[in-house]
């Protein structure tokens, strides 16, 4: 049974209740990733995004072989089987994904973007997935915060295991307000370095794979969150299959070593759990 959802501080008020058996089994979850931490002092943050989906099985393989957590921001994307990221074609997957290790945010559930801010206080968004696909919005704080939850609720309906209180904007694109709304609701957004961004989005002529795995190897750094997909539409060279192994293994000759971002020290104390009231 999953253990419910994170107590997160936002603000002084905490957004859920849970047992305290459940905060015992979040408080010995953290340790682990917080240890492995500590004993390496070069860790980085590897991040994945969903995408088509087309890579994620090598990727699974890559990040088993070599004995990595990362985290993944998930949306229901479209894939090109013709179904979605979080259809039941992908449960089975995303379940051997939660038992290897991994965590897991939300990068809203229709991949929506930030368009800009409303004066009223809202915000002008469009999809890039689901029924609305396409099609300019203006949406409340609520609508937005509602939107960040979905991924969670229906991870949690395929795995029984919980997201982390984060989120990823699609491409990266917020703003202050947007960023102040999600964190009213109890979520903290997490970008990337700019070493960290490996460019498999980047179009494959002008950034072949050999170059933006030298790149990436010369300019990493100690503490660096790094970003990649499970698979770019626009990308003509498959940046997985060529670059992702030999980024590992080549990090790791480097005295690297790899951690999820709920260790990372910019989100340790936000996803700290709130201390509960003893018991009368």
């Amino acid at each position: 049974m999953a253990c419910g959802r994170w107590i997160v501080r936002a603000g002084s008020k905490a957004l859920v209740a849970v047992s305290l058996s459940c905060l015992t089994t979040v408080l010995l979850a953290q340790a682990a990733p917080q240890a492995a931490t500590e004993a390496c002092d070069k860790p980085v943050y590897l991040t994945i995004d969903t995408g088509h989906m087309g890579v994620a099985t090598l990727v699974g393989e890559v990040l088993r072989r070599q004995q990595v957590r990362v985290t993944f921001f998930v949306a229901n994307e479209r894939t090109r089987t013709g179904g979605s990221s979080m259809d039941e074609t992908w449960a089975p997957w995303w379940r051997a994904m939660a038992e290897q290790g991994h965590t897991f945010a939300s990068h809203t559930f229709d991949h929506v973007y930030w368009q800009g801010d409303t004066a009223d206080g809202g915000f002008r968004v469009r999809a890039s997935a689901g029924p609305d696909a396409g099609r300019p919005k203006v949406w409340t704080t609520q609508q937005y915060c509602d939107e960040l939850a979905r991924p969670a609720e229906r991870f949690e309906q395929m795995t029984g295991q919980n997201m982390l209180p984060l989120f990823r904007a699609p491409g990266g694109r917020t703003s202050p307000a947007l960023v102040r709304a999600a964190e009213q609701c109890g979520y903290r957004h997490v970008g990337w370095s700019a070493a960290g961004f490996l460019g498999d989005e980047l179009p494959s002529d002008k950034y072949p794979n050999a170059t933006l795995l030298a790149d990436a190897l010369r300019n990493i750094r100690p503490g660096d969150i790094l970003m990649a997909h499970l698979g770019i539409w626009s990308r003509q060279e498959p940046w997985a299959p060529a670059v992702l192994e030999p980024l590992i293994e080549g990090l790791k000759r480097k005295g690297f070593c790899f951690a999820t971002i709920d260790a990372h020290p910019a989100y340790r104390a936000f996803l700290l759990p709130v201390q509960l009231p003893a018991e009368p």
